[in-house]
């Protein structure tokens, strides 16, 4: 039982973070607005999110294993905040579904609950934003 509660700690303290992210992005996107290359996006919601005091990593490589075996090749997860949240960050005409799903993965391979996909090229960024649960 006390498994569960750790576990239910931890996505809570995920979900509280994901919400600190997404003030962060609505910010990001305020100041800059759509049209932008992910990068950009990607760079200025670190800064943000460091003025914010919140812990970010960027670029995360994380190494994939197959059938109990580790594989030479790895993906890069955009961002880790507070160790907790996985973040996409896109600049894209819309969400795709393998938009979803590629995080969907993310949050598999390492074995995190929440992440956030965050599509910074719309007009209002709301609209742009998926919460993606793993269990």
């Amino acid at each position: 039982m006390i498994h569960h509660e750790g576990t239910k700690d931890t996505k809570e303290k995920a979900l509280g973070v994901s919400q600190l992210v997404r003030g962060a992005a609505i910010e990001v996107h305020r100041v800059l607005g759509p049209g932008l290359l992910e990068s950009v996006y990607e760079a200025a919601l670190c800064r943000e999110l460091w003025i914010r005091q919140l812990r970010v990593d960027r670029q995360v490589p994380t190494c994939i294993t197959y059938k109990g075996a580790q594989l030479d090749s790895q993906v890069r997860i955009d961002l880790m905040v507070e160790s907790a949240v996985i973040v996409e960050v896109k600049s894209a005409e819309k969400l795709t579904p393998i938009h979803r799903a590629q995080l969907l993965t993310y949050l598999k391979l390492t074995g995190h609950t929440v992440g956030l996909l965050l599509n910074f090229n719309v007009e209002l960024l709301r609209q742009g934003m998926r919460r993606i649960l793993n269990g």
